[in-house]
């Protein structure tokens, strides 16, 4: 290979002084976490940047830089940022379909689907995400499944105050079951109220972040958002609603059968989990597991798998959820919910 073969230059326009050195960060902070990600080498000279390393590598390198750019524009960058700006890079680039219908996973270059909240726009990172926001837009039914940092709580939250806010629906309704890593909600302090609110902060934490604690406070008291564990879900019927049951790979086959049925006129459901991390009872079969088993064939119901590459938390997050997923079940509590 040629040295010239090794590297490519990228030329940033305007060469703005400030820019450049919010791209660049503090003593060329975020240009060494692009470095570290993509195994590549990055000099510049003003607004001249070359790029070293493998050919992907230095492709990816020269997207990104090309991608940071363009935001400091508008916007402060920070390692949090950089990270996403990364991550985004890497669904981008082409990977085996999901299982499902073909419509169901556009490509990553398709329209962006983006939702304007109160207080922030949120948008698609990558072809699995942008699935997703489509089949809960067109499907009364949508399952989002697949491991923790995918954003499928975040988005399935953004999805029902858009919802709301467009006055497609007239309240929303968010649901978890109270099983969480063995604990049992009669050990912890408290009446009722205090005892589940640890289970659905999640969920106030994506409606805080999009609405603001105020007019999330407001719309709880109005009972235009409810927030309840799955058990409460029993005999009721909800119309004009849209529901979402997270961490829904802890249900009981009749607990989502049960949430299934509640689904009312003009209402629609997300229901969201990870098959991987199952707390039921030793030899309880997952709901979430036995839904995807019977419902995937259903008209009008949707899939969403999430893969380790959809994760958009701490980079080191993605790595953690492969080295499990390469280690296999870590006992026998996982396999439950499984069918052979």
């Amino acid at each position: 290979m040629n040295a010239i073969d090794t590297f490519q230059d990228v030329i940033l326009e305007p060469a703005d002084n400030n820019r450049l050195a919010n791209l660049c960060g503090q003593f060329d902070e975020h240009l060494r976490q692009i470095e570290k990600r993509l195994g590549v080498d990055i000099a510049n000279r003003g607004n001249y940047f070359r790029v070293t390393g493998d050919p992907a590598a230095r492709q990816r390198g020269a997207n990104v830089l090309n991608s940071l750019f363009a935001l400091t524009g508008t916007e402060r960058l920070d390692a949090e940022r950089i990270h996403v700006c990364l991550q985004e890079s890497a669904m981008s680039e082409p990977q085996p379909m999901p299982a499902g219908d073909a419509e169901d996973f556009p490509d990553a270059d398709d329209d962006h689907f983006e939702i304007q909240t109160r207080r922030k726009l949120v948008r698609a990172r990558g072809a699995n995400q942008l699935a997703y926001l489509k089949n809960i837009r067109k499907h009364d039914l949508a399952f989002g499944i697949g491991p923790a940092g995918t954003g499928k709580t975040y988005l399935a939250v953004a999805s029902a105050i858009d919802a709301l806010e467009n006055e497609r629906v007239r309240r929303i309704v968010l649901v978890r079951p109270a099983v969480e890593a063995g604990e049992r909600l009669g050990f912890l302090p408290g009446d009722m109220s205090q005892k589940v609110d640890p289970y659905l902060r999640p969920m106030y934490d994506a409606l805080f972040d999009m609405l603001g604690p105020e007019r999330v406070g407001r719309l709880i008291e109005k009972n235009i958002i409810e927030i309840a564990p799955l058990a409460f879900m029993r005999g009721r019927s909800l119309n004009e609603s849209f529901i979402i049951l997270d961490e829904a790979q802890n249900t009981s086959a009749a607990q989502m059968k049960m949430f299934l049925t509640r689904i009312g006129f003009e209402s629609c459901a997300v229901v969201n989990g990870d098959i991987t991390q199952i707390d039921l009872p030793s030899g309880q079969q997952s709901g979430l597991a036995n839904a995807i088993d019977i419902l995937r064939d259903v008209d009008g119901v949707a899939f969403t798998f999430f893969s380790p590459r959809d994760v958009v938390r701490h980079h080191l997050v993605q790595r953690i959820v492969e080295a499990y997923e390469a280690r296999g079940p870590l006992d026998a509590g996982n396999k439950r919910g499984r069918r052979d």
